[in-house]
């Protein structure tokens, strides 16, 4: 089995450091309050098609990629030097690298912020790929981006279990063929039972996983 991880939300503790950033961002250029919409589709599209909607969307003088560079100077410090991974998932993930177990991530995070993060906190190295989706050139809402990540690991779709906070990726990576375990996270408060229809496991923490999902990766222990 192929194990795969969401970043923001799943591993990192860092969705509220995105809702900061877009208040403060369109705020400086007097959009407040934020509109509901606009967080909705950001938190299901990588950076530089959101920051495509952004320009779009409020008709800034930015172009995309300067928007993109924006954001990433904006949350480098917190990404570098403050955000901390969920309670249990460093331990959870020493346990799957204690046996030997394949594992990559699948980000819409912006590559230096990514590896940052991963840096940060000594775990880059225990991952056998990193995959953003600036730098593949793909969205995490398609179902293709998983049966072609899959592809590049050598594993069939339905061999692949991922780890993943949004519903709409979990929706995508299930269409896909691949397992999906929902991890419950703030930003998505209120939408649990969607996620959980999405996935076949639902995990409210890392420090206690559902049994059925204990027993699928590590056996009766």
């Amino acid at each position: 089995m192929m194990i795969l991880f969401d970043l923001d939300g799943t591993l990192l503790d860092s969705n509220g450091v995105w809702l900061d950033i877009d208040l403060a961002f369109l705020g400086e250029r007097g959009i407040s309050p934020v509109p509901e919409d606009y967080t909705e589709y950001v938190t299901h599209h990588g950076a530089f098609d959101s920051a495509r909607y952004t320009k779009e969307r409020f008709g800034l003088p930015e172009t995309p990629e300067e928007i993109v560079a924006i954001w990433e100077k904006m949350a480098l410090e917190a990404y570098t030097h403050q955000l901390e991974l969920k309670p249990g998932a460093k331990e959870f993930l020493e346990q799957l690298v204690q046996m030997g177990q394949p594992m990559a991530i699948v980000t819409s995070c912006l590559p230096k912020l990514c590896h940052g993060a991963l840096q940060r906190h000594g775990i880059a190295s225990w991952f056998d790929d990193i995959f953003t989706m600036q730098e593949i050139g793909m969205e995490k809402g398609n179902p293709d981006c998983y049966r072609w990540i899959a592809a590049q690991m050598g594993v069939s779709p339905e061999t692949c279990l991922f780890f993943e906070d949004s519903p709409g990726y979990c929706k995508a990576a299930r269409e896909a063929g691949v397992q999906v375990a929902a991890v419950q996270d703030g930003l998505f408060q209120g939408r649990e039972q969607e996620l959980q229809q999405e996935s076949r496991f639902w995990v409210e923490s890392f420090l206690t996983l559902p049994k059925e999902l204990d027993n699928l990766l590590f056996g009766q222990r």
